[in-house]
């Protein structure tokens, strides 16, 4: 073996080393993990750096509601001491930084209970209905939007494509607070059909998870029509026609995939954003989630309480985009960011 082989034998472990580890870096699911995680990092930062603030700025001092009322300056001065409200801004945050990462967000002002333990007590109900009324949003809307988008092709049906539209404008126009009302005083109250408030049985999901399904079936369904009527106008479906496929297997194979990107993005930031219409929804049907729970601290000034549900809610709905992304990414690998050049 002559020597320059020897060398070029000696380099190659290393050479083999540092290839794999450029197509690993180069792997689009591995760009696409490392910009979803550096975006959860940022907004876990911003949501981190405003709900300390909630504190800070409020006016008032918070060691006072903490102490109670009747209570003696001593009493408030100690107070003060042990929720550390007497150390340097910068110190508090660290704190506080430090307390998050452990999962202890501090105590309650009222009820002396953990708000960690406040927050995981009323999370699943939170993402019970959250979770059951983001299933049946989509499993809705997509087959309504495509279904009168397919009945109103080439202005066919002009009557069915305008009562949608009115229908649909008319029902998303109205508040959210409203909608839960009415289908209280309708199949609670008249019809006693369903209970009114609480979460003791089953029958309880039903009013709160269609009072929060309403809206965003309305903006869905329309997104999925307009889209569909968009897919419908392609040669490929043209060509899909030529061949004589049958309606639903044209529909099936090659409208839905194509109009899913546009309208999974635009769920996720609609979906998203629904969260703070639990808010309204439980706090009308009494449902002891994350959205009554921030009421009731607003109301009592618990600024614990608030900074931790303020981030919990502002972390579920980051990680509700995500997750969108992430089923993009499954169906279609062009919304990775990369080719397959890249491997």
């Amino acid at each position: 073996m002559t020597s320059s082989s020897i060398a070029e034998a000696s380099r190659t472990p290393g050479v083999i080393a540092g290839s794999a580890g450029r197509r690993l870096i180069r792997h689009p699911w591995a760009g696409f993990s490392l910009r979803r995680l550096s975006g959860l990092l940022l907004s876990f930062a911003v949501l981190t750096v405003v709900t300390f603030l909630i504190v800070p700025l409020i006016p008032g001092d918070p060691a006072v509601i903490a102490a109670g009322d009747g209570a003696s300056p001593a009493q408030i001065a100690n107070v003060r001491t042990e929720l550390g409200l007497d150390l340097p801004l910068l110190i508090q945050f660290v704190n506080y930084v430090s307390g998050v990462l452990r999962l202890d967000m501090g105590t309650s002002f009222v009820s002396g209970e953990s708000v960690s333990t406040l927050i995981f007590t009323r999370l699943p109900f939170t993402a019970e209905i959250a979770l059951l009324a983001i299933a049946l949003v989509l499993l809705v809307s997509v087959p309504l939007g495509m279904a009168v988008a397919i009945l109103t092709r080439g202005g066919r049906n002009r009557w069915l494509d305008a009562g949608f539209n009115f229908l649909t404008s008319l029902l998303y126009s109205i508040p959210q607070y409203v909608v839960a009302t009415l289908l209280v005083v309708v199949f609670a109250v008249s019809l006693r059909w369903l209970p009114a408030a609480g979460a003791a049985t089953l029958s309880s999901l039903v009013l709160p998870t269609a009072a929060l399904m309403l809206g965003p079936i309305c903006v869905i369904s329309r997104i999925v029509r307009r889209e569909t009527a968009v897919v419908l106008d392609k040669d490929y479906i043209r060509t899909a026609r030529g061949w004589r496929l049958g309606a639903l297997r044209t529909h099936a194979r090659y409208v839905l995939p194509n109009l899913l990107t546009t309208t999974l993005t635009l769920s996720g930031l609609i979906l998203a954003a629904q969260l703070g219409g639990a808010v309204v929804i439980e706090t009308v049907f009494a449902w002891p989630g994350l959205g009554q729970g921030i009421v009731n601290a607003i109301l009592q000034r618990d600024y614990p309480v608030i900074r931790g549900i303020i981030l919990v809610l502002g972390l579920l709905a980051t990680l509700i985009i995500i997750l969108v992304d992430l089923i993009l990414a499954i169906i279609d690998p062009r919304n990775l960011g990369g080719t397959s050049n890249d491997v």
